[in-house]
């Protein structure tokens, strides 16, 4: 019965005295679902934070609660919440920093506009981790002077903030004019020299897989590197050297980098591992001349990756297509392209071309109209779902190309439900259809009802507000609780129903 409450509670079609009858009976779970309504009044929430610690979290999340409603000695995680928002409540931030979970202070130093007291406080909390996190997220200022922490853990996380100034970034991967660092997590724990093994059978263990120190915090200092490479802030001049490094995860965090300068990318280009190569394809960074180069890669991961280069040029792009297994997502090139290259992809004999233009919501009328026409099945499969197009051209899209492009046509959000109801029918059936026309706003009754037949979509066409009362009710009792679920939250339930199963309660 409690999946059947969940879903009830879930129903936006429930009365607000019936959101009081669960307020007042709910779990966590069940508040959980509660707490999600956009209709919740704000005595509602309150009630419900008051019943349930947790729902008190996600309602000041979402603007539910306010500053008002609040004790941050009785809720503290929920008084947090409204901080990260950057509620200004000093005194709260004071007398969080000093909370003996050490989790929440880590939460309060994630917070934005802290005093620069409590910032203090924080920054010589005596768990690391609450160093570290407020490293993460620290002013520049701050983080200048957490560079230098004799603790490498937060020196990591001092790379990670994009804030840091870059002059900190450069000393970090350098370790130019900085102290060296006195301890990392590893030597926290271990007698060193010490490395950590991947198959480690102690499950309270945290240390990373391979996680060594020989007293010179080997794996934390990769980790500042690495960080550092990620880290937009950091001087491209400082990180050049990585380029021919023996550690693939610090190349690979380089070549992704779009200040990367020529001679840089051209070493990349020659990188014996295909998602560094990868990377680097996709990087704006590159000239047009790496992109021809790059198109010839034997290996497709690498093609697959300029494919979604914002400047390939089209004939590159056409061929990658040809050649590649490329996703069906509109690709950058393409959704930049001009007027005059869609036209000219949607004229090309080459039906990769047109497959990707294809791809395009916002296409002219004339060439989605002359694309609808085309004889190449990936290519109204790519078409399908654009909107506009007419009953009369998505029959015959079916017509031409049956299986192949069923799914597709059923996405399509101006498809009508007469064609919805024969898409259902159609033989051979095509499984993905039943999920589509289950989700769609303008399925019916009569193709719902064949949905329900197929247990993938079955779920799915439970919460679809077409279907009849009746069968929604009768839902409620079936074998699988997802689907009771979903028919509890269906806004067609009848409010009798709806009354009877909460006062069972």
């Amino acid at each position: 019965m409690h999946h059947i409450l969940s879903g009830l509670a879930a129903n936006p079609a429930l009365s607000s005295e019936l959101v009081d009858r669960l307020i007042s009976i709910a779990d966590e779970d069940l508040a959980t679902e509660l707490a999600r309504r956009a209709d919740l009044s704000r005595a509602q929430a309150v009630a419900l934070a008051g019943r349930i610690d947790a729902s008190a979290v996600h309602l000041a999340y979402e603007g539910r609660l306010t500053a008002a409603d609040i004790d941050p000695s009785i809720r503290p995680d929920a008084a947090l919440a409204l901080l990260d928002q950057g509620v200004e409540r000093p005194e709260w931030a004071r007398l969080l920093a000093a909370d003996p979970v050490r989790e929440r202070r880590e939460k309060l130093a994630a917070c934005p506009g802290l005093p620069s007291d409590v910032v203090d406080t924080l920054a010589t909390d005596p768990d690391v981790r609450v160093v570290a996190e407020l490293a993460l997220w620290t002013t520049p200022d701050v983080a200048a002077r957490l560079a230098a922490h004799p603790h490498a853990q937060v020196r990591r996380a001092v790379a990670s903030n994009e804030a840091t100034p870059p002059a900190a970034l450069a000393a970090l991967v350098t370790g130019e004019g900085l102290p060296a660092a006195r301890r990392c997590l590893v030597c926290d724990r271990e007698e060193t020299p010490f490395l950590h093994d991947p198959q480690c059978p102690r499950p309270d263990c945290d240390l990373r897989p391979g996680a060594s120190c020989d007293g010179s915090h080997e794996s934390t200092v990769h980790d500042i590197r690495q960080a550092a490479l990620h880290n937009p802030a950091t001087p491209v001049e400082a990180l050049l050297g990585f380029v021919d490094h023996p550690s693939m995860l610090l190349r690979w965090a380089l070549a992704g980098r779009p200040d990367l300068p020529p001679q840089a990318c051209t070493r990349l280009a020659s990188d014996p591992v295909p998602g560094i190569r990868a990377d680097l394809a996709e990087n704006p960074a590159i000239d047009d001349h790496l992109i021809r180069a790059l198109a010839h890669d034997p290996d497709s991961i690498v093609r697959r990756g300029l494919a979604h280069h914002p400047r390939v040029p089209l004939d590159v792009l056409t061929r990658l297509a040809a050649t590649t297994r490329i996703s069906g997502a509109l690709l950058p090139r393409i959704a930049a392209a001009s007027v005059a290259e869609v036209e000219e992809l949607a004229m090309s004999p080459d039906p990769a071309a047109r497959t990707l233009v294809a791809q395009r919501r916002d296409l002219p009328t004339e060439i989605r109209d002359r694309l609808a026409d085309d004889p190449d099945a990936k290519v109204l499969k790519a078409l399908a779902p654009h909107p506009g197009l007419t009953d009369a051209q998505l029959r015959a899209m079916v017509d031409r190309h049956g299986v192949r492009v069923l799914a597709k046509v059923a996405t399509n959000p101006d498809a009508l439900p007469a064609l919805l109801e024969d898409l259902v029918r159609h033989e051979p059936a095509v499984q993905k259809v039943f999920r589509e026309v289950a989700r769609h706003r303008g399925a019916t009754a009569a193709a719902l009802l064949v949905c329900l037949a197929d247990e993938r979509a079955r779920p799915v066409a439970a919460r679809h507000p077409a279907l009849p009362p009746s069968v929604v009710a009768e839902l409620l009792t079936d074998a699988d609780r997802q689907v009771a679920k979903a028919a509890a939250a269906n806004p067609s339930l009848p409010p009798a129903v709806m009354l009877e199963l909460v006062c069972r309660q």
